[in-house]
């Protein structure tokens, strides 16, 4: 249901946007600066303006559009409609005294209400231009005046003149911009505006900026905000197909049942008004045109048409001046797919058959006009829109093998779908394809895999299963399976293994075949658990054995890529990326696309795994280029973007990330694979402080994970994104809540990869909740201390592999420090001196914190090494090295800065505050050392204040008085820069100075 009739959400034209305010900024500081906005109909010119005026603040926007009139606009209207706005706000007196000299008779010319326009010939003319000039000057001198003149197609020759007689003198007009639109689609070779264009586009202030239609992720974005809901795909697809992007024509779309139904009338009026001026015989011509779709080409054309090549072109010729068709190489296009569905739906019922038909047989007589597989997919179009069901079955047949070699795997699945559609109407359809229904299930759900159509291909396949008998049909059987096995994995379906193993089951070993190396080979992939190594190794190099065998390089290649997973860990990268590499060559071999992706896919993502970003990114990025090269774009290329958008969030090229995953979202990739990319988008927006966006993405993420079963590359990131999600909204006992049961219940041991980094969220949200000693966060606190011992225990059972996973938990034990005392161990009296116990713990952290950067500068990360810089400025504060301190806080925030990273810069910015760093007078010398700039006592009196200890208490426990401890408590508030004692005691718990407190 249609909520609004236009979008809320102004959309793709953020760059224009900034085009159009940094011009207004150059006016507001006295550079002239002009602005000439095209585009097509419907846009968004206008939008624009309207959003460009909200945001214009003090200037003063006058806006005017020329009007349509025969074949001329009506002279002057836009500056006409100005003056009238004017008058409505300054009254007519208000307007004459603006005029320079008061003379504001020859604003009559415009207006009557300026009296009679005196003398008539060039003079006047020109003096009414001085005077428009003179009256925009002295409305700038007040403010900044924005000048838009819109629908400037329409403008008559008198405007034109105008106009380009205020922008070549706008120099003088001191705070002035002036801002015209037109129409680009309305300007064919001998429109009068052209001319004008190109004159002043070579004016130095002149910007020409021209608006593009919308992308599908813009275009889904404007439906969402229309519908307050994201429209379901089908429906998105069929609506931007239809329009193309065009703003007005999506929204037109919308009001009309989701874009399924028939055009609405104003919208087909606005398409077909061109056409209606044009030649009746011209206008013949596009009606056959529209039979043939959105391009056709000349040869055609003319053959459908019975028209030689020159009467065709001279019929054609009109259209293409009236930008209603464009010529497109050999061949012409309709100007926007609308008019040709406009055209089409105008066709009368025999009128549609007849020309389809016509259209069909000439692609029979010589299909070679076409281009393969589209001429084979055009006829089976044909034959079916002409109703004729047995060609139509036959042609899409065809169809469906042409464009499986030309490996265009949507067009395969619709050419199929339509010979299922069409089965129970051809009585002999098995006999005329050479296929049974069987088959043809078979190969449709196979091809909808390879389409990314995932829920269709299980669809399809549970359809087939429910036909086959196994006892007496295994071999397809057993086909069968392992396409719904491969399918339900992708998509994250529960029961892959069990489609494999039965699989395995029904084809015998004996003789080696094609299809049980296959099966064999799959079913190694799927074996995920540790306990499942030798199993999965042994089953694929069976595999591995038998394609070699039968001469299945894809098979070959697969296995080894297998079977190098299972032997290979991140720190071993260099051997593993050789046997990648000979995996690879196998493939090339023989082209075996699938596997040359899969190779691309494990390669990108043992590079991440092991801390090579770099290489991981050029890796993948190849192997996008190469998916669309084989019409996989949707599926391998799409995941291919997740293997580069992860190390380009990495090396902290976060906006480049965001670029990657935009472009595969707009190929509306399955839906774990768009999880997964929505995952990179939420880690961004969270150390950016974009919460609501990150927790946009979260939810969205989170309905496609509910409804399948994921492995740990899946989930655990997901956990640690709602884990910090919650603490970003200030929800740390919903977080530490989430830690800590994941830490109960969940196997953190199986997946170092993607364990440490959880593990590094769990220690930052830990060891700060633990600190909170605030009233109402004590049990906060109490929950955080509790889960610290298994945090440390989880970690003690996973070693690290590679260097990435060593960064990470060097950072985890800074984080932590070092281990507490073993239980039994005895405990320093809380009488004697803490301070050499005390020094001792920031020693450590010092190099800790210090390792922890090194490695992370190794690894070229810039977001874990800046927080780990915070970590070592605090480190070093408390060691009294405030100079450390200050530069390590500094190169924290050049690399924030860098990022965007606002969350830490003001962490940084507090520290730094506190601490009276960065020129600043120092509230302390740098000291002797002590840790926090704090003497032996104030150390003793921090202890007591971290056990949460009154200061009557304290008194009675050091046998010192109570206004000394008053003193001390003080001193030790001042030099640690916060506000209280919670912050006081929440600082020595992050910096563990009293570990061994009970």
């Amino acid at each position: 249901m249609t909520v609004h009739a236009v979008s809320p959400l102004f959309v793709g034209r953020a760059r224009e946007l900034a085009v159009l305010r940094d011009a207004l900024g150059e006016a507001r500081a006295g550079v002239p600066a002009t602005v000439l906005v095209g585009g097509e109909a419907g846009v968004g010119k206008t939008r624009l303006l309207g959003e460009f005026a909200d945001r214009a603040d003090d200037a003063l926007v006058l806006v005017g559009g020329c009007l349509e009139l025969g074949t001329e606009g009506l002279p002057f209207a836009p500056f006409t409609a100005v003056l009238r706005g004017l008058v409505r706000r300054l009254g007519r007196d208000g307007v004459a005294a603006l005029v320079p000299g008061g003379a504001a008779g020859g604003l009559a010319r415009l207006l009557p209400e300026f009296g009679e326009p005196g003398r008539e010939g060039a003079e006047a003319r020109a003096r009414l231009f001085e005077l428009v000039l003179g009256l925009l000057e002295r409305l700038a001198e007040e403010r900044p005046v924005a000048l838009v003149i819109e629908d400037a197609h329409w403008a008559d020759r008198s405007t034109r003149d105008l106009l380009s007689f205020l922008v070549r003198y706008q120099r003088t007009a001191g705070r002035l911009l002036l801002v015209v639109t037109y129409r680009s689609d309305e300007l064919h070779r001998t429109h009068p505006l052209r001319p004008m264009l190109a004159e002043l586009g070579r004016v130095e202030w002149v910007t020409r900026v021209e608006l593009r239609r919308l992308t599908r992720r813009e275009a889904v974005a404007q439906a969402a905000s229309i519908l307050e809901r994201r429209p379901a795909d089908a429906d998105m697809d069929l609506i931007y197909a239809r329009s193309e992007g065009n703003p007005l024509f999506v929204e037109a779309l919308l009001s009309e049942g989701g874009g399924r139904g028939d055009l609405p009338e104003s919208l087909r009026d606005l398409l077909l008004a061109r056409v209606e001026r044009l030649p009746e015989e011209t206008q013949e011509l596009l009606r056959v045109a529209s039979a043939g779709g959105q391009r056709l080409e000349h040869d055609l054309l003319s053959a459908v048409a019975g028209l030689d090549d020159n009467a065709l072109s001279r019929a054609l010729r009109p259209a293409v001046a009236g930008n209603v068709l464009v010529v497109d190489g050999e061949g012409y296009s309709f100007r926007h797919a609308l008019i040709r569905e406009a055209l089409h739906d105008d066709l009368l019922p025999g009128e549609h058959t007849r020309l389809h038909t016509r259209y069909a047989e000439a692609l029979e007589r010589d299909l070679s006009i076409l281009p393969a597989p589209r001429g084979a997919i055009e006829l089976a179009h044909h034959w079916h829109a002409a109703h004729d069901s047995t060609w139509a079955l036959v042609s899409a047949w065809r169809a469906a093998a042409a464009a499986r070699t030309s490996t265009a795997y949507d067009e395969q699945l619709r050419m199929l779908s339509r010979v299922l559609e069409l089965w129970d109407q051809v009585p002999d359809a098995a006999g005329r394809i050479g296929a049974d229904r069987l088959e043809a299930l078979r190969q449709t759900a196979v091809v909808a895999h390879l389409a990314g159509e995932y829920e269709r291909s299980i669809a399809l396949a549970g359809a087939l299963l429910a036909e086959l008998d196994p006892a007496t049909d295994p071999v397809r059987t057993a086909v069968v399976l392992r396409q719904r096995g491969l399918t339900r994995y992708d998509l994250g379906r529960p029961g892959h293994l069990d489609d494999l193993r039965r699989a395995a089951s029904l084809v015998p070993a004996e003789p080696p075949s094609r299809l049980r190396a296959q099966v064999l080979e799959s079913l190694s992939r799927m074996l995920f658990r540790p306990e499942d190594k030798d199993e999965k190794i042994a089953t694929a190099e069976i595999a591995r054995e038998i394609a070699r065998a039968v001469g299945d390089a894809n098979v070959e290649a697969n296995s080894l890529i297998t079977a190098t997973w299972a032997r290979y860990r991140y720190h071993e990268i260099e051997t593993q990326m050789e046997a990648f590499a000979e995996a690879r060559r196998i493939a090339a071999a023989a082209d075996a696309y699938n596997a040359l992706m899969r190779c691309a896919i494990s390669e990108s993502d043992a590079l991440e795994g092991a801390g090579w970003h770099e290489r991981a990114a050029e890796v993948a990025r190849a192997g996008i280029a190469d998916s669309a090269h084989y019409g996989l774009a949707r599926t391998s290329g799409t995941f291919l973007a997740i293997n580069l958008a992860e190390p380009l969030v990495s090396l902290g090229r976060w906006d480049e990330a965001l670029e990657v995953i935009e472009q595969a979202l707009d190929l509306t990739p399955p839906a774990p694979y768009r999880a997964s990319l929505q995952g990179f988008i939420t880690d961004i927006a969270l150390a950016r402080g974009q919460l609501d966006r990150a927790e946009q993405l979260f939810d969205a993420s989170r309905g496609v994970l509910s409804r399948g079963t994921y492995r740990d590359q899946t989930l655990l990131p997901h956990l640690r994104r709602k884990v910090e999600l919650l603490e970003a909204r200030g929800q740390a006992g919903e977080a530490v809540r989430e830690a800590a049961e994941a830490l109960a219940e969940r196997d953190l041991v199986s997946s170092p990869r993607y364990v440490w980094q959880l593990l590094v969220t769990f220690a930052h949200l830990l060891t700060a909740a633990g600190g909170r000693t605030a009233p109402g966060r004590a049990s906060v606190a109490e929950e955080a201390t509790a889960a610290l011992p298994r945090l440390r225990e989880v970690a003690r059972r996973i070693g690290t592999e590679g260097e990435l996973q060593e960064a990470q938990r060097l950072t985890f034990e800074a984080l932590l420090g070092p281990e507490p005392p073993a239980a039994g161990e005895a405990v320093r009296p809380r009488s004697e001196s803490p301070a050499p116990d005390v020094e001792a713990r920031v020693a450590w952290r010092v190099k800790a914190w210090e390792a922890a950067v090194g490695a992370w500068v190794d690894l070229g990360q810039p977001y874990p090494e800046a927080r780990a810089l915070l970590g070592s400025a605090q480190a070093l504060l408390a060691a009294g090295d405030r100079q450390g301190a200050a530069a390590r806080l500094e190169r924290a925030r050049e690399l924030a800065t860098r990022l965007g990273a606002a969350p830490l810069l003001e962490q940084l910015d507090v520290v730094r505050r506190r601490a009276r760093l960065g020129g600043g007078p120092s509230d302390e010398p740098a000291g002797d050392g002590q840790p926090l700039g704090l003497t032996a006592r104030e150390l003793e009196v921090l202890r007591e204040v971290t056990n949460g200890r009154s200061n009557r208490e304290i008194a009675e426990t050091l046998v010192i008085s109570v206004k000394t401890v008053s003193v001390h408590v003080s001193n030790i508030l001042a030099k640690l820069g916060v506000a209280g004692r919670g912050e006081a005691a929440a600082t020595a718990h992050r910096l563990h100075l009293f570990d061994d407190l009970p």
